[in-house]
């Protein structure tokens, strides 16, 4: 009776402080951090933290939509675009067939799709590891932005040069997942949102998750994006159809935090399937990525466009499930991800004032234009706007703070400094550091 009531008594201290542990979170220097972003105009957005399935922690800043005579608040059931989060959702659903011995990893992708270059090659395998060789879609500006039928993404993935044979090397690659999403209707003969509900959404009741369709949806509790120009502007988005199985599906962050606590709880695939999902090869797991923040390793996802974003991630070890989303992606998400975590474990970590260095227009002016590193296809364009610059790489557009008259940051851990007496631009990251030299 002793060694019985010793083991109760074991088992109530410890309840005691894993409880008193839940609640010494420094709700106050979260709030702080939220409330300075939107005081500076440097983000808006939601977030929620939980640790084993119970709710710690939410918050939502800013607004949703804004015009000249209203703004509507952000709240904790407003639904973001999680974009490349959909990956991993897109992958839960393909390890579910393939429990069902529906579908095989090592399938061709031309059972599917032949009219795809090197589909007798490519495997579903290689897809989900982003190791396919297939590139991203080649299409003009503002393609994106109107609806398309799978049959139109399907002509243009098709007319695609393969960048590398399958299984060779990594990149990166939307369209492979809108194959996958494709993929999925074929195995089972529904759409996507009808197979999303099923498989994932009524398993664990979610209530605040489904597919996109068409454009951002503001009579649905949809967030518009925007962007900071001395005032808050509408900022347009792909539409729903193009990203589809890749980046289509919306969300709020309680319900994203309760889908990667049951993905790890094995509620959504076998033990089995999460190994194989959660296996890094250069970086990549198959529909997860790894993180580290405060000596933690975490598994997750992250997704966005230039002017919204999103981050999901779970440390298995205290089982910390963490989403936060963003309308209006000002400061890079990374960097905000970073101060969340710092503050959750108790790091040492200063809210930022986010107070920006003015530096004269004719300053800035000697740093813009175009530049490359010999040998090499990129190219990155600087540009101006009023008293900031940014950076274009492709479709991409990175605004720059500064930091002091010739350095700026880029990203959480990454910054870039000008020199224009040399005509150089060096960015500097923790693995390294490259030099572009101006071309005009």
């Amino acid at each position: 009776m002793k060694k019985i009531k010793n083991t109760l008594a074991v088992l109530f201290c410890l309840a005691f402080f894993t409880t008193g542990y839940a609640q010494t979170i420094e709700k106050a220097k979260l709030d702080l951090l939220f409330d300075r972003l939107l005081e500076k105009n440097k983000a808006m957005g939601s977030i929620a933290i939980s640790k084993d399935g119970n709710v710690l922690y939410t918050r939502s800043f800013g607004y949703g939509q804004i015009t000249e005579t209203m703004k509507k608040p952000l709240t904790e059931n407003t639904e973001y675009r999680i974009s490349s989060i959909t990956k991993t959702y897109t992958a839960v659903m393909i390890f579910q067939l393939v429990e069902e011995m529906k579908l095989n990893l090592g399938d061709h992708l031309d059972k599917f799709f032949p009219q795809i270059p090197n589909a007798s090659k490519i495997t579903i395998a290689q897809i989900l590891s982003h190791r396919s060789g297939i590139p991203d879609l080649n299409v003009e500006n503002g393609w994106r932005m109107q609806a398309r039928t799978h049959e139109e993404v399907i002509e243009v993935i098709a007319k695609g040069k393969p960048i590398f044979e399958p299984g060779s090397q990594l990149q990166y690659s939307n369209t492979g997942y809108v194959l996958l999403g494709y993929v999925l209707e074929k195995v089972t003969g529904k759409p996507y949102q009808e197979i999303l509900k099923e498989r994932i959404i009524s398993k664990i009741g979610l209530t605040h998750t489904y597919m996109g369709i068409g454009n951002t949806n503001i009579d649905n509790n949809e967030s518009l994006a925007y962007t900071y120009e001395g005032t808050w502007k509408e900022a347009p988005e792909i539409n729903f159809s193009v990203p589809a199985g890749a980046g289509a599906i919306l969300s709020t962050p309680a319900d994203m935090i309760k889908f990667i606590q049951a993905l790890f709880d094995l509620k959504l695939v076998s033990k089995n399937s999460l190994d194989q999902m959660k296996t890094m090869r250069d970086g990549e797991g198959m529909g997860l990525v790894q993180f580290s923040f405060a000596g933690r390793t975490l598994y997750g996802n992250t997704g966005g466009s230039n002017v919204s974003g999103a981050w999901l991630a779970y440390e298995p070890n205290e089982k910390v499930a963490m989403a936060y989303t963003t309308n209006a992606k000002i400061v890079p998400v990374a960097e905000i991800v970073a101060g969340i975590f710092n503050i959750y474990w108790n790091q040492p970590y200063e809210v930022p004032t986010f107070d920006a260095v003015e530096i004269s227009p004719e300053i800035l002016d000697q740093y813009v234009g175009v530049y490359g590193i010999a040998g090499a296809p990129v190219k990155m364009t600087v540009t101006r706007n009023g008293a900031t610059i940014a950076i274009q790489n492709g479709a991409n557009t990175i605004p720059l703070e500064a930091i002091t008259t010739n350095k700026f940051k880029l990203a959480y851990g990454v910054t870039v400094e000008f020199d224009a007496a040399k005509k150089q631009m060096t960015i500097k990251r923790p693995q390294g550091e490259g030099v572009f030299t101006k071309e005009n």
